[in-house]
């Protein structure tokens, strides 16, 4: 990867946004975005937690055939982070204008986790403006274990400092009981949670008892694009069935598994990932 990853680029727009009350309201968002590249647009969709630059190692090798566009969704990165209830709904309008704004042509998208839930959600709105998917490790399959293994760590997203106090308490007894790398993800997650307001609304939704909102396996069925699904194979995030439903259920799609990787992929396994594509394209 470039020593030196190349600065964002920023639009503004305004959008019509549901507000912590529910009630629409007219918000100005600014959505920052990574270019690399020229040829047949490429829109990249990051996971939760995350922003573009994680696509950084992907884009390089695959700017030589692509116009790459990494987009920081809305609450996300260096995009707007309004305080809104975040939804499905809200970044397919926020990804909806940010394409109309930059005039793309029918484009494909690679979205990552989230960002391929949120990428499908857009195609089944738009299906006229994007040539073909590939989805990576894509989330939006209910799933309600989801909900039953994260509930322990529902005291993550009381805001009061005393939960960041008790977790440096607990970092001395982490340590001999031989848990500290256990603690440092909790840790990791609580700084996440408080630092990016969309990550904290989904979670909020998940744990309490909005069970499948917004999923998108009920429609995936009637995506006609070409659709390339890629999966890790020791992916604890988002487990290998749900990958297996997408490539099931779009009628053009195909999975591969990436041997040995977990579910940072474009991160850690960008040159796999980048050979699959070209194969796919190849096609």
């Amino acid at each position: 990867m470039s020593a030196t990853p190349p600065p964002k680029r920023k639009i503004t727009f305004p959008l019509t946004l549901d507000t912590t009350s529910q009630t629409p309201s007219l918000i100005n968002c600014e959505a920052a975005y990574l270019e690399m590249g020229e040829g047949v647009p490429l829109l990249m969709l990051h996971s939760f937690f995350a922003e573009a630059s994680g696509f950084l190692p992907l884009m390089e090798r695959l700017s030589t055939r692509f116009r790459c566009i990494g987009l920081d969704m809305l609450g996300f990165g260096e995009s707007s982070k309004p305080e809104i209830r975040y939804s499905v709904t809200a970044e397919v309008r926020f990804v909806t204008e940010f394409i109309d704004r930059l005039d793309l042509p029918p484009c494909y998208i690679l979205g990552h986790s989230f960002g391929g839930w949120v990428g499908t959600a857009y195609t089944l709105k738009c299906p006229d403006r994007i040539t073909g998917l590939i989805l990576v490790a894509p989330a939006g399959i209910r799933d309600d274990s989801l909900r039953d293994r994260n509930t322990p760590l529902q005291f993550l997203l009381n805001p009061t400092p005393l939960v960041d106090w008790g977790l440096t308490l607990a970092t001395p007894i982490a340590g001999v009981l031989g848990q500290r790398e256990e603690l440092a993800k909790i840790k990791w997650f609580r700084q996440q949670l408080m630092r990016q307001p969309a990550g904290r609304s989904f979670i909020t939704q998940r744990l309490t008892g909005i069970k499948g909102a917004e999923t998108v396996d009920p429609q995936i069925h009637q995506i006609a694009q070409p659709t390339l699904v890629i999966a890790g194979e020791l992916d604890e995030t988002i487990p290998l069935w749900h990958s297996q439903t997408y490539a099931d259920k779009i009628p053009n799609a195909q999975l591969v598994v990436i041997p040995d990787a977990d579910h940072a992929l474009p991160q850690k396994y960008a040159p796999q990932m980048a050979e699959e594509i070209d194969l796919f394209f190849a096609s």
